[in-house]
């Protein structure tokens, strides 16, 4: 018994001391861990990545682009990170939306156009410290130029040469003043303008709707227009017959250049052979009216007295100013 209690003692002192430094060494790493979450949260440790680049704005007010990649210290409470900004390739959206945004052409025609423009920060102290918010302004800029060079331009030319009008609008992004006599957006952002894309040029759907009754009403015109080509050449045709048979008929009755005919004789038979040419080439027509001209032709015509029939000679009617034929 006396051997047995000093060994377990020994023991109990050596699980306790081993909790002891157990616990010390867990609080130490506590205390490590949370002294680093402290520094990282505050970031007076901060890291530059690579293509990246931090604005740190330094206790006097003075702004400084750091680029060096790498592990970096700054004074905590003296100092501030303002932004860390990419210096890769980014894409610029028209209308800050991938989706379509509508225009109005030249023609004041609406039409629904997606574009984006891809860029690079050339100069971080043109980009971050002279510009208090870089993104909207180029959004801005971005939006007036690409929308002042698709508006201008035909609605036909925004669908078929969509080719030319991409290359017209990257020139402008790259070359052109935003104002008169001012900077170009390259210059006044410090970016370089990559690439410029015109996804889609497309009209609504009703306007292609409308479009499509259009050209229906336009295809009904022109059949209309044929149509009465034809129904005036066919007139033409049958009034230059009619001309050759007057001919022949008064050469036919005996007359000729210097000697006529009796004219009331001569008008009706031409009346006759006008009315008969018609009826032949007629087609819808169903009541056909010739107006007499000149003098008004005699007609005798018989009186009947208990089924006979008489021709008294003083028995004289005039026939009305027109005859009407109608189609049985």
């Amino acid at each position: 018994m006396k051997d047995q209690s000093p060994q377990v003692f020994l023991q109990r002192a050596r699980v306790i001391n081993f909790i002891r430094t157990t616990a010390f060494i867990c609080f130490i790493v506590a205390l490590f861990y949370s002294l680093a979450a402290v520094v990282y949260s505050t970031k007076v440790l901060y890291k530059v990545k690579l293509n990246y680049a931090v604005i740190l704005e330094q206790f006097g007010g003075k702004r400084q682009a750091v680029t060096e990649v790498g592990w970096h210290y700054r004074l905590p409470f003296f100092t501030k990170l303002e932004k860390e900004v990419p210096l890769m390739n980014q894409v610029l959206y028209l209308g800050g939306s991938s989706g379509p945004i509508k225009i109005i052409s030249q023609e004041n025609v609406a039409l629904w156009a997606s574009a984006l423009m891809t860029f690079k920060i050339k100069d971080l102290r043109i980009w971050g410290i002279e510009n208090l918010s870089p993104e909207t302004l180029l959004q801005g800029d971005f939006d007036g130029i690409s929308k002042d060079t698709l508006q201008a331009q035909e609605v036909n030319k925004l669908i078929s040469e969509r080719e030319k009008i991409k290359e017209i609008i990257f020139q402008a992004l790259k070359n052109r003043p935003i104002n008169k006599d001012g900077p170009t957006i390259e210059g006044k952002f410090g970016i370089e303008v990559i690439s410029f894309v015109l996804n889609e040029t497309r009209f609504g759907d009703k306007l292609i709707e409308a479009t499509e009754e259009k050209k229906r009403r336009q295809l009904i015109a022109e059949a209309d227009n044929y149509a009465a080509d034809q129904e005036a050449d066919r007139i033409k045709k049958l009034y230059r017959a009619y001309l050759e048979g007057i001919q022949s008929l008064h050469m036919a009755l005996g007359g000729s250049d210097t000697q006529s005919v009796n004219p009331a004789l001569f008008e009706f038979l031409s009346q006759q052979k006008w009315a008969t040419a018609y009826e032949k080439n007629q087609s819808e027509q169903k009541t056909f009216v010739l107006h007499g001209a000149g003098q008004q032709p005699s007609l005798t015509l018989p009186s009947q007295i208990k089924g006979k029939m008489t021709v008294p000679p003083e028995t004289k009617v005039k026939t009305p100013s027109k005859v009407i034929w109608k189609k049985p």
